[in-house]
């Protein structure tokens, strides 16, 4: 039934459309969430600005490709969800939402994002995955809170030295890049929980063994002679991996990422459940 729905609604215009599906927003929802998901969407309800103690912005899966500037009015605003959208720059405007902990852009157009990113310092979580990124944008490596990295399927081939200021970093997912040597900067970096590069082109491993923080190492789907060498109790996914039977890979993201959100927050100041449901 929501697929016929969601079918009826492509072909109703624009505005019609637009007051069809947020016709039941007219106040502030009472678990301060609103989720538009799979809406589509082409252009953002602004009403839903004067909702100022909004906590969690759910916009995935609609044909966006910009924002009002009266969004600024949501500075409760902890979680926002862009991804599967048509944006080819991040609109300005998310960057003045400061107590942003979770930001997803992922399957969006992206080829770099704005400087002014660095002013989301509360941000935990960037979710940049499947864009264009040819190269990791540096502002990224000024989010000083960051702990969990997705920048799997992009056109990455090297990552910048600057990503060690990351001091929080736990989880970083680079599956399905052009990396066709293990990243330098990851081997500075001892605190690292999760390390994904599968679907790469790396061709030879370095020991991990000093990284004293590592649990998981992703390394399937490369070219690789070698599997990388881990600490006492490190799991590894790949080629020569001493688990038997060989786990899946899905399954031990999906093992992480279980474990990163029930690990997420509650405070105020931090991030709230990443569930759009909790």
């Amino acid at each position: 039934m929501g697929n016929t729905i969601k079918a009826l609604v492509a072909f109703i215009p624009a505005d019609r459309c637009q007051n069809y599906v947020v016709g039941d927003l007219q106040e502030m929802p009472l678990d301060k969430m609103v989720d538009l998901s799979g809406s589509q969407l082409r252009r953002f309800p602004v009403h839903v600005c004067s909702f100022t103690d909004l906590v969690k912005l759910y916009l995935s899966d609609n044909h966006l490709n910009s924002l009002p500037p009266e969004l600024e009015q949501l500075q409760n605003l902890q979680i926002l969800a862009l991804d599967f959208n048509n944006f080819k720059a991040l609109p300005q405007v998310v960057c003045t939402l400061k107590q942003l902990c979770i930001l997803y852009l992922g399957n969006n157009k992206l080829c770099n994002l704005p400087n002014e990113l660095r002013l989301l310092q509360n941000l935990r979580t960037l979710w940049i995955e499947a864009n264009c990124l040819t190269q990791l944008p540096d502002v990224v490596c000024e989010l000083s809170l960051l702990k969990t990295l997705h920048a799997g399927s992009n056109a990455l081939r090297l990552l910048p030295g600057q990503l060690q200021r990351l001091g929080e970093l736990r989880t970083i997912w680079l599956s399905g890049n052009l990396l066709t040597e293990f990243p330098a900067v990851l081997l500075q970096m001892p605190l690292l929980e999760i390390i994904d590069v599968d679907r790469n082109s790396i061709r030879y491993f370095p020991s991990l063994a000093h990284l004293s923080g590592l649990k998981l190492v992703i390394y399937d789907h490369n070219p690789c002679r070698n599997a990388p060498k881990v600490g006492k109790g490190v799991r590894r996914v790949g080629r020569w991996a001493e688990e038997t039977p060989e786990p899946d890979p899905r399954k031990a993201r999906r093992y992480a990422l279980a474990k990163e959100e029930s690990q997420e927050p509650l405070a105020p100041a931090l991030c709230p459940s990443l569930s759009p449901n909790s």
